[in-house]
């Protein structure tokens, strides 16, 4: 039955995963208990700090009211199609009112559904909704044992797909279930993975789901670094922006307009999609180096979006690497990322494919070029880069056909 389940599934994935698709961005959002320590969200782990200690930052944790409107607002601006947000970290805090454990917003200190308010705000801000569940919970008393006792196996898991089934049934409409660490079982049957994402889509028909419950499922998660998947496998690189998921304010190396757009063009031109992370402070405000960057970003994206945004082609044995820049791909459209630019003219070098027309992608002003049988050269440009929000240009090369760049390693013309 989960085999005929699966195969369902599989058959309408293409439909679920549109919207995705053209998405290409989203907001990651990690809060919870730890965040009062600022220390990392795995400080409970890291420092060894006992349960009954860290019990207490339960109580003493008062958000102030609706701070993820503060989030969908930033995601918004930022360019950001979805987010997705901490319910229960490794910590095992559920963020929601849940009949599964006293150990939630709602019975402690907080004193409300914190998922439900970070609903409300996606939806306001006409955001898509995502659920991340940590699978590994060093709270709950099952959540090690459960690896070597049957018993302690079964009652952890009726817990888990309770969390879950809570998750997709109280909210309405979700997006997206995002599954993470799933310690200490060693098998998707161990966990049951199968059967428990089985009932996510029964109660949720249109969610997609990543691949951290030890099943490929929708979208692969490679975690701090971009890697392109296989041709046909959805991807999405999930990223902190300064090194840690958590609220950490020692934590000082954030990324920049320029770095955080290099990892747009890099998830884009691969098909995939970025996650982008920010860790909220204690009361919920979104750390003051996040916003100018976001707001930024936000404003290179709505002037150039048609680069980012919707069905993309893989630039992998189209278009090669070039010193000034990078691509995206769009059918015929080649998007030329110039980060580095030139001066006067740009050469582009191993062409074959006729070039038909050139111009900038902001107000769409044409170029004038010259192409030969192995170089188009771009001719008549300004001495600096006319973008002044990151010092990226997005030039738009129209093709007759879709453009093949052939360049190698060597010098020599053929």
């Amino acid at each position: 039955m989960s085999e005929q389940i699966a195969t369902k599934w599989d058959r309408n994935r293409e439909r679920r995963m549109r919207w995705w698709h053209d998405a290409r961005f989203g907001m990651f959002v990690h809060w919870g208990l730890y965040a009062q320590l600022g220390r990392h969200e795995w400080v409970m782990n890291r420092e060894r700090i006992p349960i009954a200690d860290y019990e207490k930052l339960a109580d003493t944790w008062k958000p102030k009211r609706r701070p993820a409107r503060e989030w969908a607002a930033l995601a918004k601006k930022a360019g950001m199609k979805y987010m997705v947000m901490t319910t229960k970290h490794h910590e095992g805090f559920c963020l929601w009112d849940t009949a599964q454990t006293d150990y939630n917003a709602a019975k402690r200190g907080p004193g409300r559904d914190l998922v439900r308010e970070y609903v409300e705000a996606c939806r306001e801000f006409g955001l898509r909704i995502g659920f991340y569940y940590s699978l590994m919970d060093w709270h709950h008393p099952d959540g090690a044992r459960c690896a070597k006792d049957e018993a302690a196996r079964r009652r952890f898991l009726d817990f888990t797909q309770g969390c879950v089934r809570e998750l997709c049934s109280n909210y309405g409409k979700i997006d997206i279930l995002w599954y993470d660490v799933s310690w200490p079982l060693k098998s998707p049957e161990l966990w049951e993975s199968a059967k428990m994402t089985a009932m996510a889509r029964q109660l949720q028909p249109n969610i997609i789901v990543n691949n951290r419950a030890q099943l490929p499922e929708d979208f692969g998660t490679p975690e701090e670094h971009v890697q392109h998947a296989e041709k046909g496998r959805a991807w999405e690189a999930c990223m902190t922006f300064n090194g840690s998921w958590g609220y950490m304010p020692c934590a000082t190396d954030w990324r920049s307009v320029r770095e955080v757009l290099g990892l747009l063009q890099n998830c884009a031109s691969g098909q995939g999609n970025l996650l982008l992370n920010i860790g909220p402070k204690p009361d919920g405000s979104v750390p003051d180096e996040a916003v100018p960057r976001l707001a930024a970003v936000g404003k290179w994206l709505k002037q150039n979006g048609e680069a980012v945004y919707g069905h993309m082609n893989r630039t992998g044995g189209q278009l090669e690497w070039m010193p000034c820049g990078q691509w995206t791909l769009k059918g015929k459209t080649a998007y030329f990322w110039c980060r580095n630019w030139p001066g006067k003219e740009l050469a582009l070098g191993g062409f074959k494919t006729r070039l038909v027309k050139a111009s900038y992608l902001v107000g769409g002003k044409p170029i004038a070029f010259e192409q030969t049988s192995n170089r188009i050269v771009l001719k008549g440009l300004p001495k600096a880069s006319p973008d002044k929000i990151a010092g990226i240009t997005v030039l738009k090369l129209d093709f007759a056909s879709r453009p093949k760049q052939v360049l190698g390693a060597g010098c020599v013309v053929l």
